[in-house]
């Protein structure tokens, strides 16, 4: 529920749409896509029923209240915006209410009535960030930054994450191409401190999901989340990354190119204002946002004390598929994830395609071809076309070795990022492929 009666933000309604406005504009919907080319008449039916659904301007500057004041995951501000609306829970609390006025609130709008203790903790908790001046600094960093205000309601908002119930995030802040987040997509996680088979199964998945159109999320970490980024990106694909700090602050500072494209050719993701350092708690509660936001998780390497395992939980939780990969017996870098298959709290997944059927099912599972050909399940035969077509010394576009191989220019794509990867092609500085030498 949404009350839209005006609150006293301490700024007038001019500034507040100022400071929203470069957070606000219109990108390229997977939505909008589908009306293009119908009638006048059906377009503006849908674009009157999106204005009519679009968040006030009370509720995007609420909820860029609520992000500033609460750590990710609150239960209790999650209760009062459940029950009250961003709004009005956002009035209540710049009335500066007593722990027995929130409880009041909240009593008969909830099955389970708030209890004292824990409102007066909230409140204690809330009262030493609330200060509009940084508000107005979170909203004038995400305009320096370029990012984009998300915020449910939205056409382009992750229904996904609307499984976290009174967890979920007030909004999310992004950086990149806003659609993304609607793509369907799998998150690949693993230790920081892979080894060289993680690495090398890490790129092999990425590579493999993306030249299937579906988007890789991770954490933008190093180890299995660096490698699982850099090879969806080396494909061609679509990769998100959610960060546990600000979008402004791109962390770990050794990933700083590497996020900065993510951020130019897939999406920097978070639910902190700009500004924010990330610590442990925000790692760990990061790590629901990544288990909701995709339909499955696959860990590729996991100790006993993983931060991916944290991860494989909140997918568990919210009934979403967990998928491990397994690795040697002997490395500790696999001992969480070998576990956690023993317990029976994920499916062993060897290969793409059975990461596509954990994922999505039967509808998804691509041809595997002749199952007594190992090769054949291990490499898609675009990328056994790809590879015969190139040469050692003259470059070809991804043009002319679509038009040789028969397939369309973004299987090729995909297929060279997988062999750029392999070691067996090689990308000119002109812009041409050639095959690698051996």
């Amino acid at each position: 529920m949404m009350d839209d009666t005006t609150v006293d933000w301490g700024l007038d309604a001019e500034r507040i749409a100022v400071l929203l406005a470069p957070l606000r504009r219109r990108t390229a919907t997977v939505q909008e896509k589908s009306v293009q080319g119908k009638s006048m008449h059906a377009k503006s039916e849908q674009e009157s029923v999106e204005a009519a659904r679009a968040p006030t301007q009370d509720e995007l500057f609420a909820r860029v209240l609520w992000s500033v004041v609460v750590e990710p995951g609150d239960s209790v501000a999650g209760l009062l915006v459940q029950a009250l609306g961003a709004v009005g829970a956002a009035r209540l609390l710049l009335s500066q209410p007593t722990p027995e006025a929130l409880v009041q609130a909240l009593g008969s709008e909830l099955e389970h009535a708030l209890e004292l203790d824990d409102a007066q903790h909230a409140l204690g908790r809330w009262a030493p960030r609330l200060r509009g001046g940084d508000v107005v600094r979170a909203l004038e960093s995400a305009a320096r930054c370029g990012a984009h205000l998300l915020v449910p309601g939205d056409p382009e908002w992750p229904l996904a994450v609307d499984d976290l119930g009174i967890h979920r995030p007030h909004l999310l802040w992004v950086r990149g191409t806003v659609a993304l987040l609607a793509r369907p997509s799998v998150a690949v996680v693993g230790a920081r401190a892979a080894t060289g088979y993680g690495e090398h199964v890490a790129m092999e998945f990425a590579a493999g999901l993306a030249g299937r159109d579906v988007a890789v999320v991770s954490g933008g970490a190093y180890g299995i989340d660096g490698m699982a980024h850099r090879a969806a990106l080396a494909s061609g694909g679509a990769t998100i990354a959610v960060l546990a700090g600000g979008i402004d602050r791109l962390y770990p500072s050794g990933h700083e190119a590497l996020l900065t494209r993510i951020s130019q050719q897939g999406a920097l993701v978070s639910e902190v204002p700009c500004g924010t350092s990330p610590t442990k708690w925000r790692f760990l509660q990061r790590n629901r946002l990544i288990a909701a936001l995709a339909r499955a998780t696959v860990i590729v390497e996991a100790g006993y004390r993983s931060g991916a395992l944290n991860t494989a939980r909140h997918a568990d939780t919210l009934s979403r598929e967990v998928g491990v990969i397994p690795g040697p017996i002997s490395s500790a870098a696999s001992a969480g994830g070998h576990r956690l298959l023993r317990s029976g709290g994920a499916q062993c997944v060897t290969s793409v395609p059975e990461v596509m059927e954990l994922a999505f099912g039967g509808d998804a599972v691509l041809d595997l071809g002749d199952a007594g050909t190992p090769d054949s399940a291990r490499e898609p035969a675009a990328h056994t076309r790809v590879l015969d077509a190139l040469r050692p010394r003259r470059a070809q576009s991804i043009a002319e070795l679509s038009r040789e191989v028969g397939e369309e220019e973004s299987r090729v794509r995909a297929a060279l990022g997988s062999l750029e990867l392999d070691g067996r092609a090689a990308l000119t500085p002109g812009g041409g492929w050639v095959r690698a030498r051996s």
